[in-house]
């Protein structure tokens, strides 16, 4: 990827995802939603959103804007209306946890800033989804990563539009019958959509490319490949009818639901198997923290997965632990594991590359400390292991003290993104070439200036 554009708000995205994990973890030590309160209480509600679209959405949404274009060998399309989305996604969270929380009864704020902060998202999804999807169009036909892009983008599309209803439905501001019973029995889909389609396809495809990428393996679009996409993809249709079913008030979205599971758990068995061929056809030696971290991942991703498919787990009293392994093992842990390497290898391509050949510079490894990530990893993983296991147990202390440990491993990871940026690692010989231009912390450097 050197030559490569930056995408100018990659990093604001970031930075805004990494405060959204902090605030979410940082809600739940301090007892905040469940399990303090009910699993469908407004609090709930709003440590959910802000997790599943502050943390987990913007944080995808900034991969995507860099890596989009490398998945299809084009500049990205309208760029220059990453920042609205960007504000858009930020003011409309904000204004749905607003709503959550009038709800909940612990302020008096008015109801209608349900809805309002479904349509700003509902706006600022659509924008951001119309960016990636005018830059896929205009690449097709698509390589296998972008496919599994565009089934993503498909699910984020069922995914806005069922949570918009829903703020319209808490509101009281729309009462309909086919969308109260929508509310009533959709939950778990709008959830697949987002968590499942949405997050986890669209994080397997980009996974595809920073896999070969870092083990310098040849990238792959064998028959488990295609066939991994077939089965996300399917999945995803599954659940959309599976809503349409409830809308109408037509039976068998049970089935369509437990089909799309199942269909998802081969999927994610086939792409275990790709990783593992991949990992083994690498050129790279010894996989990078990184690679290491993330393998940890994709076993939570197939572990809990495979705990969904259990009909007893997945409408009984375990379902939080599960989702919560799910979130935080699969999507979180991923996302940390690949940030950690994207933020320097961004930060060393900006810094950098321009000189490549004209002074010497470091290597991308130099400019991050992994010995001390790799115990923020372990720290990390087991955290979460032990939150979902006090889950289960109904164990709320020992949750509350997991997810203080997880936190503080969170906070100093982002400290190591933090120094990787601010390249404190690097050698001091090798630190400050002549002709270097130093990065900004997350905002364009144009921005810095004024945008003149």
């Amino acid at each position: 990827m050197p030559g490569a554009t930056l995408s100018r708000w990659t990093m604001s995205y970031f930075a805004a995802a990494c405060l959204m994990l902090v605030l979410g973890q940082g809600l739940m030590v301090a007892g905040y939603g469940y399990p303090f309160t009910d699993v469908s209480a407004p609090e709930t509600l709003a440590l959910v959103h802000v997790v599943a679209i502050g943390w987990l959405s913007l944080l995808m949404a900034g991969a995507l804007l860099q890596f989009v274009p490398v998945l299809v060998a084009r500049p990205i399309v309208g760029g220059r209306f990453a920042a609205p989305a960007l504000m858009l996604l930020l003011g409309g969270l904000g204004t749905l946890v607003g709503g959550f929380v009038s709800l909940s009864g612990a302020v008096d704020l008015p109801l209608p800033l349900l809805p309002a902060g479904g349509v700003l998202l509902l706006a600022g999804f659509g924008l951001f989804g119309a960016i990636l999807a005018a830059t896929l169009h205009a690449a097709r036909p698509l390589s296998l990563p972008a496919r599994f892009v565009a089934t993503g983008l498909a699910a984020l599309v069922g995914a806005a539009l069922l949570g918009a209803a829903f703020t319209f439905v808490l509101s009281g501001v729309v009462e309909s019958l086919p969308l109260a019973r929508l509310v009533a029995e959709g939950v778990g889909l709008h959830a697949a959509l987002g968590l499942g389609g949405w997050l986890s396809a669209t994080a397997v495809g980009v996974s595809y490319r920073l896999f070969s990428m870092f083990l310098l393996a040849p990238e792959i679009d064998r028959t488990t490949s295609r066939a991994a996409w077939w089965g996300m993809s399917l999945a995803t249709g599954f659940v959309v009818t599976a809503a349409v079913l409830v809308l109408s008030g037509i039976l068998g979205a049970a089935f369509f639901f437990a089909a799309a599971l199942l269909l998802a758990l081969v999927a994610v068995v086939l792409y275990g198997a790709d990783v593992v061929h991949i990992y083994r056809a690498r050129k790279r030696k010894q996989a990078e923290l990184n690679i290491r971290a993330s393998l940890a991942a994709l076993g939570l991703f197939a572990l809990s997965l495979l705990l969904l498919n259990v009909p007893a787990l997945r409408t009984g009293d375990l379902l939080p632990a599960v989702v919560y392994l799910f979130v935080f093992g699969w999507l979180t842990g991923l996302g940390l594991a690949q940030l950690y390497k994207i933020v320097a290898f961004l930060t060393w391509l900006e810094a950098y590359g321009p000189l490549l050949g004209r002074a010497p510079v470091p290597r991308v490894q130099d400019l991050v400390d992994e010995h001390r990530a790799h115990i923020l990893f372990r720290v990390y993983y087991g955290a979460v292991v032990v939150a979902a296991l006090a889950l289960a147990m109904g164990a709320a202390g020992l949750f509350r003290a997991a997810v203080a440990a997880q936190l503080l491993a969170t906070l100093c990871l982002i400290r190591e993104f933090v120094r990787a940026r601010r390249l404190t690692v690097v050698p001091a010989a090798l630190r400050a070439p002549a002709g270097m231009v130093r990065p900004h912390l997350f905002l364009p450097l144009s921005v810095c200036q004024g945008d003149k």
